[in-house]
């Protein structure tokens, strides 16, 4: 493929660019980069809860993900993905990666008929979110298929 270049960096100079230096004696050296999320006014949550798992996005007005989460990401694992317990980890877990970075005023978006999309959104109450909407998007089949010729013996 290509050389990649390693450098090294002193505290000093990553500071300057916004990278933050490890100081754990094992991760002696290693750079992180930290997002800066700005407060937003307006965003939508987007709940996809399903039978196998729990998906939850937080976006901005024009669609740009903020942060996501998932039952799945977060260790859950078989059936316990889809239940309301874990929904209500991955809403925690969402609030620590945003802390205070929340949107001030929130439309929620369900989709599924998974056991996780009630507790989602009481979670997201709980955690003093300012709900202005909650819209509910889950597919519905009308008729289906057209059926199969009447078979003639």
């Amino acid at each position: 493929m290509g050389r990649t270049k390693i450098t090294t960096q002193s505290a000093d100079e990553a500071a300057k660019k916004g990278v933050v230096v490890a100081k754990n004696e094992g991760d002696a050296g290693v750079a992180k980069i930290e997002k800066k999320v700005k407060g937003i006014e307006r965003g939508r949550v987007y709940i996809s809860a399903s039978y196998n798992n729990t998906t939850i996005t937080v976006t901005n007005a024009g669609g740009d993900v903020i942060a996501w989460a998932s039952a799945g990401s977060l260790g859950f694992s078989g059936p316990k993905k889809a239940t309301p317990f874990a929904s209500s980890k991955v809403i925690a877990a969402l609030g620590e990666k945003l802390r205070s970075a929340w949107p001030s005023a929130i439309e929620v978006i369900v989709k599924g008929v998974g056991g996780g999309r009630d507790s989602a959104v009481r979670s997201l109450i709980n955690h003093g979110c300012n709900i202005v909407s909650i819209k509910d998007v889950t597919p519905i089949p009308h008729n289906g298929p057209r059926p199969k010729k009447v078979r003639r013996v």
